[in-house]
């Protein structure tokens, strides 16, 4: 891979003219990324969205939004660390890249959560499930001629990837989804760069394991519906290998490093905020989770054992005098994630080269000083976090919210667009239709050109439709409604 290629400025769809005058004051095609989503109306709604805690009248507590806000400026950070790297490692081509590569990680931070449903990651959990229990269930009538004994199930009708993107529904390939539009002359149109950047697992929704060795195989990353530009994007990045196999681009580590670092620190620090756990608490927690007996302390030893890093951070909390434990707590935050940015920075410098021939396979915080301190903050958002009242609640609100829209949804679609020939849509099911915006149902009339006659991928596509509607409500719309068609209020 060659970063000439890799920072691509290409875009999936047309771009609007802009005014000859401003040729004058050039903007670079990032520049114009990042504006176009700040002002993107799925960017904005991101601030009514979950990230770990229900919406929280704290004005403290973190939302899509502002974690969103974090990864961004983190990755960009980390773009801007490798530039300016000063080991033996990396070629030079990567500083006379440097502000391209910091702009697209800036975008491409913004942009790694647009695809996020409402609720939170247990939000994706509902979709997928909703979808597991019910492909086999609901009858479909190819045509008003088939005899009710023939009706086939829908997971009968869909291929086996196009039910498997639906049962397995991820935020990523959502988000890939969303600006995937661009293609129609809808949504945000950005670099591909930037899109690729975002596309931490390169993988479809038949071949991810999350038991691969390799990392980007973990999840799925794009649907069906996408694979047409996801093969575009490849090749013109040049992320496809001679022997089709397509990888990460180099990028895709910082942003997922970025995005472990928020997700460690910040979302522990909103939980200390809450007083979810006491500072005491979490040093013992911490303490207790590596090998003491492996701790070196051989002085002038040149490489220590991991543990020994993970302890030497924790004894950080001694040097902290006369301050509160909150401003401990934010103190010692702040400074491990300096160590985690520094960490993440040395493993893409020392496996550079691997990382540019899409062989490395592993995250960045894999063997390297603070491997274990990664782990234990990501395990202590179990210890302390995911077990309490506020959460529970929040995911078995969203069980009973998501449930009923796609009961309610899913059903509306059925036959949207075939009912002259087919079927009748009911008042109920039309009155549902009108509900859904009609940007998502314009976007299914451009998507189904030239594949009118293939049953099973305007069926899915009018399935993608409802998720496509649904994962872009937020929390309070989402609720909203469900109170408004349930007849609650």
């Amino acid at each position: 891979m060659e970063w000439e290629s890799l920072l691509a400025t290409n875009k999936l769809g047309p771009e609007a003219e802009e005014p000859k005058a401003w040729a004058s004051y050039p903007i670079n095609a990032f520049e114009k990324d990042y504006n176009k989503i700040v002002s993107s109306a799925a960017f904005r709604r991101l601030q009514d969205k979950t990230q770990v805690f229900p919406l929280d009248k704290s004005d403290f507590i973190r939302t899509r939004l502002t974690h969103s806000i974090e990864v961004s400026t983190i990755a960009r950070q980390l773009g801007i660390m490798i530039s300016k790297n000063e080991t033996n490692y990396i070629k030079r081509e990567v500083s006379n890249s440097a502000e391209d590569i910091s702009s697209v990680l800036l975008c491409a931070g913004l942009l790694h959560d647009l695809g996020n449903p409402p609720f939170g990651h247990f939000g994706e959990a509902v979709i997928g499930e909703w979808f597991q229990n019910n492909l086999g269930k609901i009858l479909y009538r190819s045509n008003q001629n088939t005899p009710p004994d023939q009706l086939r199930t829908l997971r009968e009708i869909l291929s086996e990837q196009m039910a498997a993107d639906l049962e397995n529904f991820e935020g990523n390939a959502q988000a890939l989804r969303l600006l995937s539009k661009a293609r129609h002359g809808s949504n945000i149109n950005v670099s591909i760069s930037v899109i690729s950047t975002l596309m931490k697992y390169p993988t479809n929704s038949l071949s991810f394991c999350r038991t691969a060795p390799d990392v980007a195989a973990h999840k799925m990353g794009y649907y069906f519906a996408e694979q047409e530009s996801y093969l575009q994007i490849a090749d013109t990045l040049g992320t496809k290998q001679p022997d089709g196999h397509i990888c990460r681009h180099p990028l895709a580590f910082f942003l997922e490093a970025a995005d472990d670092i928020a997700y460690a620190t910040a979302d522990l620090e909103d939980a200390f905020k809450k007083r979810l756990f006491s500072l005491q608490e979490f040093i013992e927690y911490f303490e207790s989770q590596y090998n003491h007996a492996q701790i070196d302390t051989v002085i002038g030893q040149k490489y220590h054992s991991k543990e020994y890093y993970s302890n030497k951070l924790i004894e950080k909390f001694h040097e902290y005098e006369g301050i509160s434990e909150d401003e401990k707590f934010h103190q010692w935050i702040h400074y491990t994630r300096r160590w985690l940015m520094h960490n993440a920075t040395y493993r893409f410098s020392k496996e550079y080269n691997h990382i540019m021939s899409g062989q490395f396979q592993e995250e960045l915080f894999s063997n390297v000083n603070h491997t274990i301190t990664m782990k234990i903050l990501k395990k202590a958002m179990g210890e302390f976090v995911y077990n309490s009242p506020g959460i529970l609640r929040l995911e078995l609100s969203a069980q009973t919210i998501l449930s009923f829209l796609l009961d309610k949804f899913v059903h509306a679609v059925l036959y949207f667009g075939c009912e002259d020939d087919t079927y009748q849509l009911t008042q109920a099911d039309k009155k549902c239709l009108h509900l859904i915006s009609n940007n998502y149902k314009e976007d299914y009339q451009k998507e189904i050109k030239g594949h009118e006659d293939n049953e099973a991928y305007c069926l899915y596509l009018r399935l993608l439709m409802v998720t496509d509607y649904i994962s872009g409500m937020t929390d309070s719309f989402a609720r909203t409604l469900y109170r408004e068609l349930s007849g609650i209020e």
